[in-house]
């Protein structure tokens, strides 16, 4: 029994788009483990964009010494307090690090390319969370909450983002499992501005209307995601397994209404991927 709390809990955080999926890393929680995966997405060229492109990844998760991390796309999460098995309770807290490569190149759209490339914003901050295993569908599933706080260090956006997040994992066996996430962006006052607003040089440059209305601090993005793995070794907590993720997002009220998502983009964000991992 164990083993399979470890499994979901473990999976959980997982059901996201291929930005955010973690590998199915399953173990004891007093071993060190590693799970390495490659895969691909096909996602929105910049968010608010209605331009798609293929984004090949690699992503890894595991534990060492009882110390859980995980890579979730760009952002890197390390969980600083161990926890027992003792009542399928997880307490998690710990250190994120973070790159946003928004706009930073691959735009497919000519105006929104002719206003130029944005900088890379490196990112650092925090996370905190809980998680319970056996909540809903039987003694294996598992019920988080989490909230992430990320700030621009590298003179980029030079503001934040706030990120609360619920997700739900469920084991159908040891083979298979589904999972569920929502979540969503509140962003800083710099971030709405340095994404979404156009200056009149950029509007005579791009042919897009100038636009000063994202400049404020508010809720950005409304996420939703589900993810599917399966088992190629019989055994979700090693060898080899494959998933698939997809996930919808919504950009929301001023940020939706900037001509870079209302004229050359959509507010309706798709996303999808396909991958292979294996766990040592």
């Amino acid at each position: 029994m164990a083993q399979i709390r470890a499994l979901s809990r473990i999976m959980a955080g997982s059901a996201a788009v291929f930005a955010a999926i973690c590998a199915p890393a399953f173990a004891q929680a007093d071993q060190s483990e590693i799970t390495v995966g490659v895969g691909g997405a096909v996602l929105p060229s910049y968010n608010g964009s209605d331009d798609y492109k293929v984004t090949p990844g690699v992503f890894v998760r595991g534990k060492v010494a009882g110390f859980p991390f995980f890579a979730r796309g760009t952002n890197l999460h390390v969980d600083l307090i161990r926890n027992g098995d003792s009542d399928g309770l997880d307490i998690g807290l710990g250190p994120v690090v973070s790159a946003r490569f928004d706009r930073t190149g691959g735009i497919k759209d000519s105006r929104v390319k002719a206003l130029g490339k944005l900088d890379t914003a490196w990112e650092v901050g925090g996370w905190a969370g809980i998680a319970k295993t056996g909540v809903l569908t039987s003694d294996y599933d598992n019920l988080s909450f989490r909230a992430a706080y990320v700030a621009d260090i590298g003179g980029a956006h030079k503001s934040y983002v706030i990120t609360p997040a619920v997700e739900y994992v469920m084991p159908l066996s040891e083979k298979t499992l589904v999972g569920f996430s929502l979540s969503a962006d509140y962003v800083g006052k710099r971030f709405g501005g340095y994404y979404f607003n156009i200056t009149p040089t950029g509007s005579s440059a791009s042919g897009l209307n100038a636009y000063a209305g994202a400049g404020k601090a508010g809720f950005a993005k409304f996420n939703a995601g589900v993810l599917a793995a399966q088992s190629l070794s019989g055994d979700l907590r090693k060898g080899w397994a494959v998933f698939a993720g997809a996930g919808y997002g919504r950009l929301l009220g001023r940020y939706a209404d900037s001509p870079i998502v209302k004229d050359a983009g959509r507010r309706d964000q798709w996303l999808g991927g396909l991958g292979i991992a294996y766990t040592f």
